[in-house]
């Protein structure tokens, strides 16, 4: 379940004065900006932004960015940004520059539906003039370098039908790949995560239980390293529950001393339409705190009053 939802008595015209007057004059009033950004959708975030230019014939974003900064900017920018072009955004800033962000590149991929990877991959186009596909072939390597492609290819069923035999097949298929041979063939497990639906994943991880008498995660863990075992942990642990994936992903955001903002953005913004409430609920349970606290005792001021406006109530 989401977190942020269609507000019944939007008014994009007078939201967009409210945030005109927030940043007229001398000073910002961030609690405004807090008040409208965090408590409506992006679709209507949209609106506002379309009456804003009409309006006052400027861009809202640049206004805002004119206003704002540090990690509370790069906040209200993730949310008033269209949640593809955000994704294709975070996906080219995570390959640009020195060394590349592999857990971003397989946490978008992984999670995104054909449909809103097909949609990405317009957008990094037409905003950069680069192929996404071509770029993470450029930016990576090995067999990690073959699981993201599958990824962008967007060729994975979309249904929620499950097929025990199939299951137990592909369960020995993995297990014939990994574990049960010298070598791994990672091709195999390759082509089986990137192609089956997530409720025939579950079934086939189960299956594997059954079988090897451990945990898929174990044999990963065990059978490959580097970036292509965080990817292909990454796509069992989103199959298996993507509201602990997320809740995981939040919390090595913040673990430890310093925080990861853009990851911290990043999950909260991209899923308060989706899942938030789920991933609150995750949260608690794995790590024994919630998520709202957490976030408190991590981040401060205006930057920390938008997320937990995000979030919502504890």
């Amino acid at each position: 379940m989401a977190t942020v939802f269609e507000n019944p008595d939007f008014n994009a015209e007078e939201l967009a004065e409210q945030l005109k007057n927030a940043m007229r004059g001398l000073g910002t009033d961030e609690a405004e900006i807090v008040e409208v950004v965090g408590k409506i959708t992006n679709a209507e975030r949209q609106e506002v932004a379309a009456n804003y230019k009409t309006s006052y014939g400027e861009d809202l974003i640049d206004a805002l960015k004119s206003e704002l900064g540090g990690d509370f900017e790069d906040a209200v920018v993730a949310l008033m940004t269209p949640p593809r072009l955000f994704d294709a955004n975070q996906l080219r800033d995570a390959m640009k520059g020195a060394g590349t962000d592999e857990a971003t590149l397989v946490e978008i991929l992984c999670s995104r539906s054909n449909e809103e990877i097909e949609e990405i991959k317009a957008l990094f186009e037409s905003e950069f003039e680069r192929n996404l596909e071509e770029d993470i072939m450029n930016e990576t390597s090995g067999y990690f370098k073959r699981l993201l492609v599958s990824q962008v290819n967007a060729g994975r069923d979309q249904s929620d039908d499950v097929d025990e035999d199939l299951a137990n097949e592909e369960a020995q298929e993995i297990y014939d790949a990994g574990e049960g041979s010298w070598g791994t063939d990672e091709a195999a497990i390759n082509k089986i995560l990137s192609l089956r639906n997530y409720a025939q994943l579950r079934a086939t991880f189960d299956a594997y239980g059954n079988l090897a008498e451990r945990d898929i995660e174990e044999a990963i863990d065990s059978e490959c390293s580097g970036c292509l075992q965080e990817g292909l942990l990454a796509i069992v642990r989103y199959a298996k529950d993507p509201p602990t994936f997320f809740a995981r992903r939040l919390y090595d955001s913040m673990k430890g001393a310093g925080t990861s903002d853009n990851d911290l953005i990043r999950v909260i913004t991209s899923r308060s339409e989706v899942d938030l409430a789920d991933i609150k609920e995750a949260f608690q349970n794995k790590y024994e705190q919630s998520l709202n606290d957490f976030v408190a005792d991590d981040v401060g001021g205006d930057y920390k009053r938008l997320l937990l406006a995000v979030i919502g109530d504890a």
